[in-house]
């Protein structure tokens, strides 16, 4: 999600789950598809549940992608779909109340790349920008 200035994009620290090196991660917000949702209503959904946000525009169908990956003992295979939000009238300092687990940082473009925990999220903050710059020009 990027702010209204078009130089933010929040990504949530989980304080309570550390990587190996014992910093704490830094994702994406994502989830789920609910029963009779589609992929953008689930993105929209699971954004405001995570960060407490509203006020939400998908800009950018990202994509997807087949993730695999094991963790705590189990095998998981997802299907992870990306879109570009935006948000209006919210500067980068106010947020709403965020899942206890989560706190929101609006970070420039080059910190969410620099902070993400994974390789494959800050590939689609990259992705997010050239469609967010994409988006802007043709709305100009």
């Amino acid at each position: 999600m990027v702010d209204t200035s078009g130089e933010n994009v929040l990504v949530l620290l989980r304080p309570n789950r550390l990587r190996p090196d014992g910093r704490p991660e830094v994702r994406l917000p994502k989830g789920h598809i609910e029963s009779g949702e589609s992929r953008p209503q689930a993105a929209l959904r699971e954004v405001r549940e995570e960060t407490g946000l509203s006020d939400l525009e998908t800009v950018a169908d990202l994509g997807h992608q087949t993730v695999e990956f094991d963790w705590q003992g189990y095998h998981y295979v997802r299907d992870e779909s990306y879109f570009l939000l935006t948000i209006s009238d919210l500067l980068p300092t106010q947020t709403g109340h965020p899942e206890k687990q989560f706190e929101c940082l609006w970070l420039t473009w080059e910190e969410a790349v620099a902070r993400l925990t994974f390789a494959a999220e800050r590939e689609w903050v990259q992705r997010a920008r050239v469609a967010y710059t994409e988006h802007r020009r043709s709305t100009s």
